[in-house]
């Protein structure tokens, strides 16, 4: 799995950060999936290899501005490129209403494509393709915020041994089975995939969680899960200066619920714009939130920077790619 990270400022974007915007691909499949559009997303993907042409579905988190608000303009420059393939957008409620409201008032009455809506705030709410599992799980911020777990699909190879013990003659019925369809023996027995198939390698796992300070509420979703990627707002320091009020998480708070987890790889995003990558007056420096997280979890840490990619190979190791 790659993944780049297209905005990592909280709020507002920064000289060198963009508001939110995460970019997820399964290996080197063109197709991908954006996980919050916050505006001058379009901006960063241009400096990316990602095409809206091959965008599969858009993954809101919630409705703060940060987060949602260069969605009509991708879902513009889509239509003006020639997409012809329906986009699904799965958000909690108000998103839809936002989407159709700029449609209305800016003359986007007209889509070359469909735009499926899915209400990631309902029970249960999942969307599947032949790639990709993804779950919503609900969070703790002002308004109805939610966590994306990205499950990859991998291939299904035959298990020769199962299919030796069941019986099944080497030839056509091997074929089908690995296609996904059951057999019938010749002595009238049955024989499903789910019976000789099994994944091709571990299916690697992703939690992209929004705006949260609670972090906890996601140690179920984290159970098998290779990475966590989740905003770290402020230093503990810091929330004691500016007070609960704006639900966001701190550094230390992530790192608990991380090692708690045991997840193996933990990725800070979404900082307040007090800490910057170079000491200035009245600023902080960025490895502060690094140091705070280490504190707590023994894992691998990485720090996000816009338009950095890294990739989860098979074996679930994290590896930092070239830059776009």
């Amino acid at each position: 799995m790659q993944f780049t990270f297209l905005g990592t400022s909280a709020g507002v974007p920064t000289r060198q950060r963009n508001v939110s915007g995460f970019a997820l691909s399964i290996d080197d499949h063109r197709d991908w999936y954006l996980v919050d559009c916050g505006e001058g997303t379009q901006h960063r993907l241009l400096q990316s290899r990602h095409s809206l042409a091959r965008l599969r579905a858009i993954f809101i988190s919630h409705v703060h501005g940060d987060h949602c608000y260069g969605l009509p303009g991708v879902i513009a420059s889509a239509n003006m490129s020639g997409r012809t393939q329906p986009l699904t957008i799965c958000a909690p409620d108000g998103i839809e209403q936002f989407v159709t409201a700029v449609r209305q008032y800016t003359d986007l009455h007209t889509l070359r494509y469909p735009l499926h809506f899915v209400r990631s705030d309902l029970e249960n709410a999942v969307y599947e393709d032949e790639l990709v599992r993804v779950s919503a799980h609900a969070l703790s911020h002002r308004v109805p915020s939610f966590a994306y777990r990205f499950e990859e699909k991998p291939p299904h190879t035959l298990n020769q041994d199962s299919l030796r013990e069941l019986g099944v003659p080497r030839g056509p019925q091997w074929g089908e089975l690995q296609h996904g369809n059951p057999v019938t023996l010749t002595d009238g027995r049955q024989v499903t995939p789910e019976q000789v198939c099994e994944p091709a390698w571990r299916a690697r796992v992703i939690v992209v969680g929004g705006d949260n300070d609670q972090p906890d509420l996601l140690l179920s979703a984290l159970k098998n899960t290779d990475l966590l990627v989740h905003e770290s707002t402020f230093t503990e320091d810091i929330l004691q200066q500016v007070g609960p009020q704006y639900m966001h998480s701190t550094a230390a708070m992530l790192a608990k619920t991380a090692e708690r987890a045991g997840v193996p790889h933990l990725a800070l995003t979404h900082f307040s714009q007090r800490y910057r990558e170079k000491s200035s007056p009245g600023k902080r420096h960025i490895d502060e939130l690094r140091a705070e997280a280490a504190e707590y979890y023994r894992g691998n840490i990485l720090v996000a920077r816009d338009l950095d990619r890294y990739e989860i190979n098979r074996k679930g190791e994290l590896s930092k790619l070239d830059s776009e």
